[in-house]
């Protein structure tokens, strides 16, 4: 798995990207949402950055062990803490956290990996834990 220099618009970003192929399928409603919010520019990626994030990701998966399945399969707690500590800054994290749930919540369904991985976001960087929807 590639690192990225800590508190980077690539960590940060990947963080997000994280989420949004968390469920196994980014929709374009996701994507629809965090273009809205200006994600990239609020995290200081250039246009189309967390499309090669999210390509970067994907790749970086594949060469851990994914055969069949969620991408996830192949992100053990280590790996995920170690991504999830790439990114220190409180503003930061708390950045990635709000564009993190509103792509989560754009398919109006928050799926078990999308769960998964706001916890996880949650609890590396001790921060209150995202509401669910009933």
């Amino acid at each position: 798995m590639r690192s990225y220099p800590h508190n980077s618009p690539e960590a940060a970003g990947r963080v997000l990207a994280l989420l949004l192929i968390a469920d196994g399928n980014v929709c374009a409603s996701e994507i629809d949402v965090l273009k809205g919010l200006g994600a990239e520019r609020r995290l200081g990626l250039p246009d189309g950055g967390l499309d090669v994030l999210l390509r970067h990701l994907c790749e970086d998966l594949l060469m851990v062990g994914y055969h069949f399945g969620s991408l996830l399969d192949g992100l053990d707690g280590t790996a995920l803490r170690s991504l999830m500590g790439e990114v220190s800054d409180p503003r930061l994290r708390s950045e990635v956290l709000t564009l993190a749930q509103a792509a989560a919540r754009a398919d109006e369904h928050l799926a078990d990996g999308e769960v998964l991985v706001l916890d996880a976001a949650c609890r590396y960087w001790s921060l209150a834990a995202p509401a669910t929807p009933a």
